[in-house]
């Protein structure tokens, strides 16, 4: 018995050493391994990226008109590239605001560095004064030292007072939604942007970085789309086709939007894909190898590869409908019969 009280005391002893030495690691350094371990743009994988996603994922969204986004616990589970991109920045500000309250401006020079861990390829981590002045702009080293405090995105949106207002914020993080115009782009894109708080010996920072969500969404509008005449009086468009696309979807099918007037029809050809149609309005006839098929709103029909096909206007409005091919629509697939 007494060999046993001696062993759990010794026992105790190790416990509470253990207590108090926990935590007395070099955290910075630590945390500059979690850096170099992981590539930028990769998912959080193992233990260590899921806890991360899921303890510290608790950010508020800026308002945004309409209903709120799922909950960002709910967020951290998504399995998408785009998912994953906005788990990395979030971890990698976060880990980054660590070791500026642990060495301070010190590692500013660091975070310029092409390929390090907070510059590289199109990632890279900024740093602003708590009022605005940038400190830290890797790939625009020119507007360092600038206000930023009054910048606008490109719809006149106050940017600047939104990210010192978010890192001011009870959360002291949080994500903002912005139009900036990326480079050798023409037009403006839709870009989010996550900030947090850091101190360090008295003075505050605001540490980002953003993506853009065009790299992983693709919106088109029928109306900015260019139609193609053809004869009788029928128009098609593409609205989808991932071989006409400068982007690399994971597609393999097209989607064309095809408008035939009263008393039109599309001529007799054949394609050697399936293909489907779905009716938006109107009303018609399609035949499938001479089969006739009664076209109405709201319909879906399938039809077999290598089967001739005709569609027949019949109604008093104009007949439009979605043609979906798979793979992708291309002239080499199609023949038609004049």
């Amino acid at each position: 018995m007494d060999l046993i009280r001696i062993i759990c005391g010794m026992l105790a002893v190790a416990l509470f050493l253990g207590i108090l030495t926990c935590g007395t690691q070099d955290e910075p350094a630590v945390i500059a391994e979690e850096l170099e371990d992981k590539a930028v743009g990769e998912s959080p994988s193992g233990v260590n990226g899921k806890a991360l996603a899921t303890r510290e994922n608790t950010t508020g969204e800026q308002a945004v008109l309409g209903p709120a986004p799922p909950d960002s616990l709910i967020l951290a589970k998504g399995e998408s590239k785009m998912a994953a991109e906005r788990r990395n920045i979030e971890n990698k500000v976060r880990a980054t605001v660590r070791l500026i309250e642990g060495q301070g401006e010190k590692l500013f020079p660091a975070f310029r560095e092409e390929d390090s861990p907070w510059y590289n390829h199109d990632f890279y981590i900024f740093v602003w004064t708590i009022n605005g002045t940038q400190l830290v702009c890797p790939p625009d080293r020119g507007s360092e030292g600038e206000d930023m405090g009054r910048l606008l995105d490109a719809e006149g949106k106050p940017i600047g007072e939104l990210f010192i207002e978010t890192a001011l914020s009870e959360n002291g993080e949080g994500w903002i939604d912005h139009s900036w115009q990326k480079p050798g782009s023409s037009e403006p894109s839709r870009r989010f942007t996550f900030v947090k708080k850091a101190t360090f010996e008295g003075r505050s920072y605001i540490v980002g970085s953003s993506f853009y969500a065009d790299d992983y969404i693709l919106c088109r509008n029928l109306s900015e789309c260019t139609y193609l005449e053809e004869p009788g009086n029928i128009r098609v468009v593409e609205l989808l086709n991932p071989g006409n696309i400068n982007r690399n979807l994971d597609l393999n099918y097209s989607i064309a939007h095809s408008v035939i007037e009263p008393g039109e029809h599309i001529a007799p050809h054949l394609m050697k894909n399936p293909e489907v149609h779905y009716i938006l309005e109107g009303e018609g006839i399609l035949y499938i190898d001479g089969i006739p098929v009664e076209l109405c709103k709201d319909q879906l029909i399938y039809i077999p590869a290598g089967a001739i096909q005709t569609t027949y206007n019949t109604g008093n409005t104009t007949l439009k409908l979605l043609a979906i091919n798979q793979p992708g629509w291309s002239e080499k697939n199609t023949k038609v019969f004049e």
